[in-house]
């Protein structure tokens, strides 16, 4: 994220369980990492296009999410191993919908 013009504070903890409930992050959703940008709950390897997209257009969301870590999403590139199909969830306490997708 760094590398893509966001400052980042990172605080590591043992248990992140109370973050993702705090801001209702979907249990199906979970992923490995939580961040809050300006508001927005980013669960996962988010891309970082599709931070800077959220944060232009500003949709009455709660945040976006990359279940699990995929490989070929950020931070998940693997030398000589195919990046895996995944989509960018938007989710808000009425459900969910695909952001993006990658293929």
């Amino acid at each position: 994220m760094e590398e893509n013009g966001f400052v980042v504070e990172a605080k590591d903890l043992a248990d992140l369980s109370q973050i993702k409930s705090d801001n209702h992050v979907p249990g199906e959703l979970q992923s490995c990492h939580t961040a809050i940008v300006d508001g927005y709950v980013i669960e996962g390897h988010v891309p970082a296009a599709d931070v800077k997209r959220l944060l232009a257009e500003r949709p009455p969301i709660s945040g976006l999410a990359v279940p699990g870590m995929p490989v070929g999403s950020p931070g998940m590139e693997m030398p000589g191993v195919a990046a895996e199909p995944y989509d960018v969830i938007a989710f808000d306490d009425s459900g969910t919908q695909v952001f993006s997708s990658y293929r």
